[in-house]
């Protein structure tokens, strides 16, 4: 796999990094720089580090693996997504689903990264058979989650007041979040 594919691959790998930062700058509707590389740096790390997982366990868990990443990125982003929609409609104060939270921000990290465990799968059927073979294709899908990361929080960010003032940005968080979930679900139930 050469370097152009890899960048394809990792900017493919991004996209639901890319959404889901968008929904964050939407609900901070603040620009806090910590923040942003924070979640940025979460994202992009578990992008790299969900394909190195899957490459490590080919050999002993690969049938279960592919058998149930789905459903587990589907129940991951289903239930933040359903939580942040019913808390749409609860008052501000009751409201717990806040992308401030490091839980948050984890949970969010690890369901857009479920899918990456099928690539590190694939890397060990293509002929990727050392750890050093793959340092390039990781660190190339950690930048572009990284880059796309900061880049959808920063148009969140732009575009977030105005969302606001028309639509509960949890509501939109939520919804966007079980639309990827069910995506994911049915690109492998029908892949």
């Amino acid at each position: 796999m050469g370097i152009i594919e890899l960048c394809f691959l990792g900017a493919a790998l991004a996209m639901d990094c890319f959404t889901v930062s968008i929904v964050c700058g939407v609900m901070l509707r603040e620009r806090v720089l910590r923040l942003m590389v924070q979640i940025a740096l979460l994202f992009g790390f578990f992008q790299a580090l969900m394909p190195l997982i899957g490459w490590f366990c080919t050999s002993h868990f690969q049938e279960q693996l592919e058998a149930y990443d789905h459903w587990i990125a589907f129940s991951m982003l289903g239930f933040i997504g359903g939580k942040m929609i019913y808390e749409s409609f609860q008052e501000e104060e009751e409201q717990a689903m806040n992308p401030r939270s490091l839980k948050t921000q984890l949970l969010l990290a690890v369901a857009t990264s479920i899918d990456a465990l099928a690539v590190g799968i694939s890397f060990a059927c293509t002929g990727f058979n050392t750890f050093s073979a793959l340092l390039l294709p990781l660190f190339i899908i950690g930048i572009f989650s990284f880059g796309f990361s900061l880049a959808g929080h920063a148009l969140g960010l732009k575009f977030g007041n105005a969302i606001a003032k028309r639509f509960k940005p949890e509501l939109i968080g939520g919804l966007v979040l079980l639309f990827i979930g069910s995506k994911v679900l049915w690109e492998h139930l029908m892949g």
